[in-house]
């Protein structure tokens, strides 16, 4: 089993990674005059765009009693392309030197935003496609999603820093968007079985709604410690 400080140092070292391939186009963002915060927005906007394909495809199966999975395939794509404004902006205010307290507020708020809207359109689509308890499923992972960076908004409201836990936002964005992609796809390839597709999604949503919300009990759990 791996640490929980070989896991941080992994983490950081991909981060690293990709940063060093991002950075030639962000020095471009910032010549052109983009700033984090538009930057923020872009992130949010795609992120809806994707919540309205899957809320959509729940619509289309409601009406038509068709899953859409071709529409499922595209919003995974589009949640990866959008949620890499997630580590966008934040390298823009860096290396733009625009790191402010308002933008660190703010792309909070939109991340919770993104989140709330995507993973709420798949809890519904699951609805719409007869998956109620996969629906539910969903919900508790968003709850958990919602959890894990409330507790830590709260802790530092106290003076505690709590970054502990693996299914932090870019776990999540990861997990939802290749179950996402993975549904479509199983449901286009094997379309005589598509609750193969379904359950694929709905696996996807169970390991968020359990480690979100373990890890949110463990911010918890290491602010009563920090509190004592």
């Amino acid at each position: 089993m791996i640490s929980k400080n070989a896991y941080k140092k992994e983490r950081d070292g991909l981060q690293q990674g990709i940063y060093k391939i991002i950075n030639p186009f962000v020095r471009l963002m910032i010549r052109m005059g983009v700033t984090p915060n538009m930057v923020t927005t872009i992130g949010l906007l795609g992120n809806i765009a994707a919540a309205a394909i899957i809320a959509y495809a729940g619509y289309e199966a409601h009406s038509s009693g068709s899953p859409r999975f071709d529409l499922i395939t595209w919003a995974g794509g589009v949640t990866i392309l959008f949620s890499l404004f997630d580590m966008l902006d934040g390298q823009v205010a860096r290396l733009g030197n625009m790191v402010s307290r308002f933008g660190a507020l703010y792309d909070s708020v939109l991340d919770r935003y993104c989140e709330l809207f995507t993973v709420g359109a798949i809890s519904y689509y699951l609805i719409m496609n007869g998956y109620v308890v996969g629906g539910l499923v969903a919900f508790l992972a968003l709850v958990g999603s919602v959890m894990v960076s409330y507790v830590r908004a709260r802790a530092e409201g106290v003076g505690l820093e709590c970054k502990v836990g693996f299914m932090q936002r870019p776990e999540r964005v990861v997990v939802t968007a290749a179950g996402c992609l993975a549904c479509g796809i199983a449901g286009l390839v094997t379309p005589e079985s598509p609750s193969i597709a379904f359950n694929i999604l709905i696996i996807a949503m169970a390991v968020i709604a359990v480690f979100a919300n373990i890890t949110a009990f463990a911010r918890v759990d290491v602010c009563r410690k920090g509190l004592k």
